[in-house]
């Protein structure tokens, strides 16, 4: 059995965020994160690499965080309960997480790295992205019998648009209010319920 990390992962990464949301990506240097999490600048190295591998861990642990609860919700039985719970998954996320929550909604990879985020960081956020459009897809699928564009655009307006806007508005004003949750909830639950008729597109249609 290998020996347990004298200095934890988590902790640095911890501290990492910490310094981006407080003082700005810029303040983020490895000697600066060796300072705030107490591990050796050279563990930071050997770890990760460089400043960039350790801010890319960083946002990465969040994003998977977030999408632990979400894909977790999305395997509800009934479709309509999983697309609400993956809706209600951002605000939980948020509440239980709120500075990993404000990493994921101030700042995208790009504005954390030293140049522009290199082909495999697209490459894996596609990857980690894929599960979640996925379900998006099946879900579609069971509440429209459908998964043409102006439906999967309705499920992922539910789902991912609608909590993403209220989340964000409310983190600007501070706490989250203890109703958001249900609120969000039945405003996924009405525009997924709610399926206009053909032919009200708007200026365009046919």
């Amino acid at each position: 059995m290998a020996p347990p990390r004298k200095h934890d992962t988590d902790a640095i990464l911890d501290a990492a965020r910490s310094l981006v949301l407080r003082d700005g990506p810029r303040a983020a240097s490895v000697a600066a994160i060796a300072a705030a999490s107490g591990a050796p600048v050279g563990t930071l190295y050997h770890r990760f690499g460089n400043r960039n591998g350790v801010l890319v861990a960083t946002w990465m642990r969040a994003l998977e965080r977030f999408q632990a609860r979400a894909l977790a919700a999305a395997e509800h039985p009934d479709p309509l309960e999983a697309a609400v719970g993956m809706a209600v998954s951002t605000i939980d996320f948020a509440r239980a997480l709120p500075e990993d929550a404000k990493l994921l909604l101030q700042l995208r990879p790009r504005d954390l790295l030293d140049g522009e985020p290199e082909s495999d960081l697209r490459q894996r956020l596609e990857q980690m992205n894929a599960p979640l459009f996925g379900h998006i897809q099946r879900l579609t699928r069971d509440l429209f019998h459908s998964t043409a564009p102006r439906d999967l655009d309705r499920v992922a307006n539910a789902v991912v648009d609608l909590p993403n806007a209220t989340l964000r508005r409310h983190a600007r004003q501070g706490e989250l209010p203890a109703w958001l949750e249900a609120d969000v909830a039945e405003s996924a639950r009405i525009l997924l319920c709610h399926r206009p008729s053909p032919g009200t597109d708007g200026p365009g249609s046919d």
